[in-house]
């Protein structure tokens, strides 16, 4: 009798999760999920847990299969030659097969005084640290949230309708994604809460201080608590561990999620980047992502070819407090149209997303290999996006080599 597969997941994300269960779909498959934290994080509520409507975490018996064993501790490398994890306990894992899922994270700011004195809101760690010295502002305190993306938007509504005084620094443009009649829906949202929106060339951040942001326009706005929501980064482990990745970190893979190093190392969520031309980070990409990965693993385990990336996109969901939101509806390629659902509607919509969230992921663990969306058509424009790129790469190659210092440096 042949020993079972060993399948072992980093990351026990919106990602690993999914792809965790779906691989429990073969029973002579061991899963091992490995993740730092014992409890499944609604990263999508963090905002909430700061306001302190939500504790944003859910027990991972709601979500991963009967199937899958969790492991609580932290991978600090990958040996790929030798098929193996150290983990930070002191203790290694055997692997067959590698599911990377690890996750993104608040990126350096690189702002003067930002690291120190600014709140970022990415991981829970970093929402619990944030909700006491909410707490602890004094009544009519001036509070900063720095970005305007989805978290920085849904974090000024909830504060804002807690009661607190906010003002909202969007460094360019209030909702980027946002279609232009979905950003006047959110801005009469917030003039409704009492966010003060500063938008607009002049409103990236250059410094923070204990009690104060400067702006690029010279403007200095008193601040007892800043939230820092601007951009985010990836955990270095594929890099320290000699994999290939991109400029920010996420691992190189093909259009089937494989390592570009390693066939037995697949990729899933913000941690991946696919041909180089990485998805949206969002619980959006990373559900579906973390399905495709599971079903690359078991292509390969059945000896079959595996498929490639079909990624459709709904819009962005955002909620503006506990009592309006909006569905910012967008082509399948992630652009975003006119249409939306804003007010009560659209925080009700907004709640049936976050709640449905988890009825995939768990839906996934009584039934492995129930989830479809994965599967839906939508690659079109992606395999466009493709062909420039490889045209691209081409012409430069071209162009170099034919260039008096590529012949001089081939000499």
């Amino acid at each position: 009798m042949s020993e079972n597969t060993e399948v072992v997941v980093i990351g026990g994300g919106y990602a690993g999760v999914m792809a965790a269960n779906r691989l429990t779909s073969r029973d002579d498959v061991n899963v091992t999920l490995i993740n730092p934290r014992p409890s499944f994080v609604e990263r999508i509520r963090l905002h909430q847990l700061v306001a302190g409507t939500h504790d944003a975490v859910t027990d991972y018996k709601q979500v991963l299969g009967d199937g899958v064993r969790l492991v609580v501790d932290t991978v600090t490398r990958i040996d790929a030659a030798g098929r193996g994890l150290t983990l930070a306990s002191g203790g290694t894992v055997r692997y067959d097969h590698l599911v990377y899922a690890v996750g993104s994270g608040s990126a350096d700011p690189r702002v003067p005084g930002a690291a120190e004195f600014a709140h970022p809101i990415a991981t829970l760690e970093d929402a619990r640290r944030l909700r006491p010295a909410v707490e602890a502002a004094s009544p009519n305190a001036p509070l900063t949230v720095v970005g305007a993306g989805p978290t920085g938007i849904e974090t000024a509504a909830e504060l804002a309708e807690q009661g607190h005084t906010v003002t909202l620094v969007c460094g360019g443009v209030l909702g980027p994604y946002l279609h232009p009649r979905g950003r006047r829906s959110v801005a009469g949202r917030m003039a409704a809460l009492g966010v003060t929106v500063l938008d607009g060339p002049g409103t990236k951040v250059t410094a923070v201080t204990r009690d104060t942001v400067t702006l690029a326009d010279g403007r200095e706005l008193p601040s007892e608590v800043t939230v820092w929501t601007v951009g985010f980064g990836v955990p270095d482990l594929a890099a320290r561990s000699g994999l290939s990745t991109d400029a920010l970190g996420r691992l190189l893979t093909d259009e089937t999620l494989t390592s570009v190093d390693d066939p037995h190392i697949v990729a899933a969520g913000d941690s991946a980047a696919p041909s180089g031309l990485p998805l949206r980070m969002s619980c959006q990409a990373a559900i579906p992502l973390g399905a495709r990965a599971a079903d690359t693993v078991l292509s390969r385990i059945a000896g079959e070819q595996p498929s490639t990336l079909h990624q459709v996109f709904a819009g962005q969901c955002i909620s503006l407090g506990r009592d309006a939101g909006i569905f910012q509806f967008a082509h399948r390629y992630d652009v975003a149209v006119g249409f939306h659902i804003a007010g009560r509607a659209g925080a009700k919509l907004k709640e049936f997303v976050c709640k449905g969230i988890i009825e995939h992921l768990a839906g996934e663990g009584h039934k492995p290999g129930s989830y479809r969306l994965h599967k839906v058509s939508g690659g079109s424009k992606r395999q466009q996006l493709l062909l420039q790129t490889e045209h691209t790469e081409h012409t430069e190659h071209a162009d170099r080599a034919e260039s008096p210092a590529a012949v001089e440096h081939a000499a």
